[in-house]
């Protein structure tokens, strides 16, 4: 066996024994194979757990201080990262510019894999510095391996800056470890496919995302219930479900929903203040600019 490889060592790299003669196997047992294989992915996502909760409750304290949530990673782990990004906004209601995705090669490599990109340190360090980062930021690394030079140039830039740092990586050696406030560490094994991180690691670090992402939304009252009373409306799909949350808290009738929607300009929030609270739009808009909880506001448990 090859020695002196850097990467030889890590857990992505290892080989499976489970999938060791995958290519004699027929449709239905590669399928078999990856199915008992993905059990992995929440055992491994259920021993983070209390990390995952500390790494929600600072991305929630950066958005309360007006900071920024910025996913740094490559190939997988940077498409997951836009991925995050992209769909906070539309889900919670929260400015474009408070989730942002750095992706090693650009916006390009997003669409289309741009092998090397993730080698170059220096740029990393030098996409995160045009970003300006403030101490209010919380800055995700995102690596499988641990050791991408893209995201290590960049979470090293973040910690000159005083950003808080997650580092999300699927091998306990990692160095992001040393670098990150929060280290969550998925140790799912290897992969089916030997070193394909887009298999296991790909999904534990999605799901680990989805749980970092909606928990702090959540903290900061993005939420009614489970309801996603922050929805942006801009969309026929967004729109019925605006009128069918109205609907589900105030008992209201689609048609009778939608014209409290219109004048409260299509916010939920603003329109169900309205209607429980018996306020003007402004006077709405007004006191969630003080408290975005709409639970506290209407004074229910």
């Amino acid at each position: 066996m090859p020695t002196g490889s850097k990467w030889q060592q890590l857990a992505t790299e290892a080989m499976n024994p489970r999938s060791r003669n995958l290519d004699t196997l027929n449709a239905g047992e590669v399928v078999e194979v990856m199915l008992l294989d993905n059990r992995h992915v929440l055992a491994a996502v259920q021993r983070e757990k209390r990390r995952i909760a500390r790494g929600a409750e600072m991305m929630a304290e950066a958005v309360r201080q007006g900071g920024r949530l910025i996913f740094v990673g490559a190939g997988t782990s940077g498409r997951l990262g836009v991925l995050e990004a992209a769909e906070l906004p539309p889900t919670f209601g929260i400015a474009p510019e408070t989730a942002i995705a750095i992706m090693a090669g650009g916006p390009q490599a997003v669409h289309r894999a741009k092998e090397g990109v993730e080698d170059d340190y220096d740029e990393g360090a030098r996409a995160l510095r045009r970003l300006r980062p403030r101490p209010s930021d919380v800055v995700v690394g995102i690596s499988a391996s641990g050791i991408t030079p893209f995201v290590r140039g960049a979470v090293t830039q973040a910690r000159k800056a005083r950003a808080r740092i997650i580092g999300v990586t699927c091998d306990a050696r990692s160095e992001l470890k040393d670098l990150a406030d929060v280290a969550i560490v998925l140790s799912v094994g290897p992969e089916v496919v030997t070193g394909s991180t887009r298999l296991k690691a790909g999904t534990a670090t999605k799901v680990v995302l989805n749980m970092l992402t909606t928990t702090a939304m959540v903290r900061v009252g993005k939420t009614y219930g489970n309801l996603m009373v922050d929805v942006k409306s801009n969309s026929d799909k967004l729109r019925d479900r605006a009128r069918r949350i109205i609907g589900t808290v105030s008992g209201l009738a689609s048609e009778d929903a939608e014209v409290l929607l219109t004048r409260a300009g299509w916010s939920v929030k603003a329109a169900i203040l309205m209607h429980e609270a018996g306020v003007t739009r402004a006077q709405a808009e007004s006191r969630l600019r003080v408290e975005p909880r709409l639970r506290k506001l209407l004074g229910r448990r």
